[in-house]
């Protein structure tokens, strides 16, 4: 791969997450919604498109724009139950989801552990 398209890669990226944070922008300035449904909006969002067979054309072309935010969660989740499902069975769609972004939590929740460790956080008052 030549530098420019590297060079390319990393901007389309860049620009493919800069948009989904603008998107979320928009709705917190423009909008009632709470942080917390914009969330949700953005994994159910992950969820449609993993569903619909449209993620992973949105994947090649974006990559980790679109996988690193909340929607990529969402697609996992999705993607996850219905493999899941064709192979286990109606209980593989709620174990599924589960199985295949579990890595991905524990990795998040000893981040995060060392995290508190190192910086010690103290709640506002």
């Amino acid at each position: 791969m030549e530098w420019w398209q590297v060079l390319l890669k990393f901007l389309l990226v860049f620009a493919s997450g800069g948009l989904l944070c603008l998107i979320a922008e928009i709705l917190i300035i423009k909008t009632r919604l709470t942080p917390a449904k914009i969330l949700v909006i953005f994994l159910i969002s992950g969820i449609i498109l993993e569903t619909l067979g449209v993620y992973d054309y949105l994947f090649n072309i974006f990559n980790a724009g679109i996988s690193v935010p909340i929607v990529g969660f969402g697609a996992a989740l999705a993607k996850g139950a219905i493999e899941w499902a064709h192979k286990v069975g109606f209980l593989g769609a709620f174990a599924g989801g589960l199985i295949n972004t579990g890595f991905g939590i524990g990795v998040a929740i000893v981040a995060s552990y060392v995290v508190t460790l190192i910086f010690s956080p103290k709640s506002k008052s």
